[in-house]
């Protein structure tokens, strides 16, 4: 059978024409997916139901011949499971009850928190199922300091206040993110175990964080993950995306055990090729609001990015993900572009 063309990448094998995907490819820029959402009452409810879930993973497929397809699902699967109250706020993003306000922070057990997610993993074995064999099935999970940073002040937006709790409850802090190391370790070994041939870490807030913090925030947790992954006995290639991590992600990329690395768009493939280990997959980095403008602008975005990670193995992706005011058009035109190679 043959082997996906993104398995190949992530194995270290340069391709003519890279494998694409697209992060947040399952949204609201699809007018299908906007009536999908109708269906259920919450976000986490539509996280949480297998049969939206999957429904969900396989509407861009049907649009556009991508290389791969990501669960659907939410970083805050993990907090919500732990026993933190976890709402979607529309139009405001995810809030929870701060832990920073607490002065003991308390926390269901991990294995019964596993159980909770047992509808994800059913998802995970659907769409598998129903997947076509050229494409590749990604499961992921949030970064323990992204994380760490909704529980720890209710919110995403600006970041100081769980830097601050991180320098005046080290002990609390590290606990957290050891706990969160270990529950998204074992997360995605059940996502493995029901059929995704890789994993990505999505660690969006890793930006601003000096050399010491980023080290012992984002590096070491990600190396504990990694490595309970591993002893779990799950082999999947592993994709790390440490968003606006900038210089420090030579550190991550040697360090922290990651098969691949994800390139944000701010980072030049140059700079990212240059300080990877040798023959380490990129994925990356086309500017998600060429997806929103389109024409002449997106054309000559995506000759860039190829021809600046053409050096080595590729996987072609935005910066970060989709935006809701992308159109079905312009990634239609984004696909075909990158299957021409041009």
């Amino acid at each position: 059978m043959p082997v996906p063309a993104l398995l190949r990448v992530l194995k270290g094998e340069r391709l003519a024409s890279p494998p694409i995907w697209i992060m947040r490819q399952a949204g609201r820029y699809l007018p299908e997916y906007r009536e999908l959402r109708k269906r259920a009452k919450n976000f986490l409810d539509f996280c949480y139901s297998p049969a939206l879930a999957t429904e969900a993973v396989m509407q861009p497929l049907r649009r556009f011949p991508l290389d791969a397809a990501i669960l659907f699902s939410d970083i805050l699967v993990i907090p919500d499971a732990l026993g933190r109250v976890v709402d979607f706020v529309e139009g405001e993003g995810p809030r929870l009850a701060p832990l920073m306000d607490e002065e003991h922070w308390r926390f269901d057990d991990p294995q019964r928190a596993l159980q909770r997610l047992a509808p994800v993993y059913e998802a995970v074995e659907r769409i598998k199922r129903g997947l076509d064999k050229s494409a590749a099935l990604i499961g992921f999970c949030g970064g323990p300091w992204t994380v760490a940073t909704y529980m720890l002040q209710g919110e995403g937006g600006d970041k100081e206040r769980s830097r601050r709790v991180s320098y005046q409850r080290p002990h609390d802090v590290d606990a957290l993110l050891a706990l969160l190391a270990e529950m998204s370790a074992q997360h995605l070994a059940k996502q493995v175990e029901a059929g995704a041939d890789c994993v990505q870490i999505f660690e969006s807030w890793a930006e601003g964080l000096p050399e010491p913090l980023f080290r012992r925030l984002i590096i070491e947790p990600t190396k504990l993950m990694v490595s309970r992954l591993r002893a779990l006995g799950v082999r999947a290639p592993i994709i790390g995306f440490p968003r606006g991590a900038g210089p420090m992600i030579t550190a991550y990329a040697h360090e922290t055990g990651v098969n691949a690395l994800g390139v944000d768009t701010q980072t030049p493939a140059v700079f990212a090729r240059g300080v990877a280990p040798p023959g380490m997959a990129l994925q990356g980095n086309l500017d998600p609001q060429l997806l929103v403008v389109g024409g002449d602008a997106l054309e000559k975005g995506v000759a860039e990015v190829l021809a600046s990670f053409a050096s080595g193995p590729h996987i072609f992706n935005l910066g970060h993900g989709i935006t809701p005011d992308a159109t079905p058009e312009n990634v239609a035109r984004l696909v075909d572009l990158v299957k021409a190679g041009s």
